[in-house]
């Protein structure tokens, strides 16, 4: 019997500014796939909504992104459909609200404080979580364990660090 072997990939960025967090999100977005799916984690003001908006920017969206707190989700529509999830205020996943459904639906499904959903995610995803470190500095770390997602981590690398 043959055993595949788990693959992880994980990285740590250091991020300054603001502008590099839009930055960051900007090259996720360029690299984004149909079906993608993004988990972001932090405390309150980490930064996950201004990546988010970056993602927005490398999809060619235009409108403004803001944060989904209080509606639970928002879509946007550009090169791929993003649909931005906030699922702080959701702490049962057995919730009415189907979350699944847009994790398959063509589109880049990013969920903020995906933690109170874990069991309803599947395992091709990038997970994100970002650190606070004051004064617009953060710490991210990036994980993936399926190929594709970990192909295009690597790329996101190459890509950011020019």
């Amino acid at each position: 019997m043959i055993f595949g072997t788990l693959k992880l990939m994980k990285e740590v960025l250091k991020i300054d500014s603001r502008d590099e967090m839009i930055e960051l999100g900007r090259c996720i977005g360029e690299l984004a796939y149909p079906n993608l799916l993004l988990t972001l984690n932090g405390d309150l003001g980490a930064g996950k909504t201004t990546l988010t908006k970056g993602i927005a920017i490398g999809l060619g969206i235009t409108k403004i992104v803001s944060s989904p707190t209080f509606t639970i989700m928002k879509v946007y529509e550009g090169r791929l459909t993003l649909y931005h999830l906030d699922v702080y205020r959701i702490d049962d996943s057995s919730s009415d609200f189907e979350l699944e459904e847009y994790f398959e639906d063509d589109g880049v499904c990013v969920v903020e404080w995906a933690e109170n959903v874990s069991d309803l995610l599947p395992k091709e995803r990038i997970d994100i979580d970002i650190k606070d470190l004051g004064d617009d500095k953060r710490i991210l770390t990036i994980e993936a364990s399926d190929n594709k997602n970990i192909e295009l981590i690597d790329e996101l690398i190459k890509r950011f660090n020019k």
